[in-house]
């Protein structure tokens, strides 16, 4: 196989080690040297020194976990290409595995060209990525906690969700501060109802006759204050990331013209795909890396369906998210074609597949810089095939026994 780099370093990481092979090519003979660094500070600039005197033009590691973030962020500014790649594109033969070997094996696949990089965005998005991400999981833990407290209810007997429509509400609030004051008469907890709950009044005195017992006092007040806590942390990242948003406004707003986009969303799209389009050719690329798209499987000649690529999860939830609240707008064209393939494939698959569309509008409206122009609930009826449209409707009349015959309209 043809070599297209000549000087190529190969890097093995752990968590704390790093393997390091240099392979060096004159012309005729290949020189290989191993040498291994600890992943301190220290050791990363003793490795990058040790790199450079051999003037190494590539390097080469892959993802293991989060212990090559330390390992690339100390040699991306001093080395013209550094290369993250996919540990499962470049599995050594089994047998003889050691780090000296895996570190080797990287070096001479990278240079013959047998491995391609990932994507690594710059510094600004890494942040803006690290902070999206943290929000969504004390989000994920916020809904956990109000999933807690209506165990905590339930096993004291109050049935409020049987009446209300959600355990957490400004009115459930109030009822169980009252309930962990001491306070326990549903009458009294009833009439701390707000807003349209007030009508249930009578069917939430029943609900809220309760077995209240003081262990349950303890547990409501942590809840409650986890939840507090929880809310002033989401609220915080909340606004950090709008401040690192601010070159990306535009992004942003022209992303949120979409169906099923909301702002929260556009920005999680924003951190974990970055700015540049110019890292995927098509919308086919981007669709790919994120996951949303089908993979190919052929062998002997013949195909069979693979189901999605692995790619981006963070992504990819928020994707099928948005794809889900576009499926319940109005008169908009995700939501028809949503209801299309529900029919024939399924929810969740036609939710992938409008996941897919809003990726793809997203990358064209990012390279032309045009807002999102909605083909409306009727394409697929009056936009498209209109004859095959007409002669089905005379062939259901023909059927019931009618003869159709078409004037044309003046």
């Amino acid at each position: 196989m043809r070599r297209i780099r000549n000087r190529v370093a190969g890097l093995d990481v752990h968590r704390d080690s790093v393997t390091g092979c240099v392979e060096c090519f004159d012309g005729v003979d290949v020189e290989v040297t191993k040498q291994r660094f600890s992943t301190t500070a220290r050791g990363i600039r003793e490795l990058a020194d040790w790199l450079a005197t051999f003037e190494v033009e590539l390097v080469v590691m892959e993802a293991t976990g989060v212990y090559w973030k330390p390992v690339y962020y100390g040699l991306e500014d001093l080395f013209d290409e550094v290369w993250l790649v996919n540990a499962h594109h470049v599995k050594n033969v089994p047998g003889r595995k050691t780090d000296m070997s895996d570190a080797q094996w990287l070096a001479d696949a990278a240079a013959h060209g047998m491995v391609r990089p990932s994507m690594v965005p710059p510094p600004e998005i890494r942040a803006l990525r690290e902070l999206t991400r943290y929000r969504r999981t004390q989000v994920q833990a916020r809904g956990v906690e109000i999933q807690r407290l209506e165990k905590l209810l339930q096993d004291a007997g109050i049935k409020l969700t049987s009446v209300a429509s959600k355990v957490w509400s400004k009115s459930s609030r109030a009822m169980i501060e009252m309930l962990i004051s001491g306070h326990a008469d549903p009458a009294a907890l009833a009439e701390l109802a707000k807003g349209r709950m007030r009508s249930k009044i009578p069917a939430l005195t029943e609900a809220l006759e309760s077995r209240w017992q003081p262990h349950h006092t303890v547990v409501a007040r942590r809840i409650l204050a986890h939840i507090d806590f929880l809310d002033s942390t989401i609220v915080e990242l909340s606004d950090e990331i709008v401040e690192r948003l601010r070159p990306f406004d535009a992004l942003v707003q022209l992303w949120t013209t979409i169906p099923g986009v909301s702002t929260l969303t556009a920005q999680i799209m924003v951190a974990e795909i970055a700015v540049d389009m110019g890292r995927f050719p098509t919308a086919a690329h981007l669709a790919s890396w994120a996951g949303v798209a089908p993979a190919s499987y052929e062998s002997a000649g013949k195909r069979r369906p693979a189901g999605t690529r692995h790619g981006s999860r963070h992504l990819r939830q928020a994707l099928v998210e948005a794809a889900r609240a576009a499926s319940r707008t109005k008169g908009t064209f995700l939501s028809a074609r949503y209801s299309r393939i529900t029919r024939r494939r399924g929810p969740n698959k036609a939710a992938v597949a409008i996941a897919h569309a809003i990726l793809v509008s997203a990358w064209h409206m990012a390279v032309t810089g045009e807002t999102y122009t909605d083909l409306g609930d009727d394409f697929y009826t009056k936009r498209r095939h209109p004859a095959r449209r007409v002669n089905h409707h005379i062939h259901q009349l023909e059927s019931a026994g009618y003869t159709v015959t078409l004037t044309p309209a003046a």
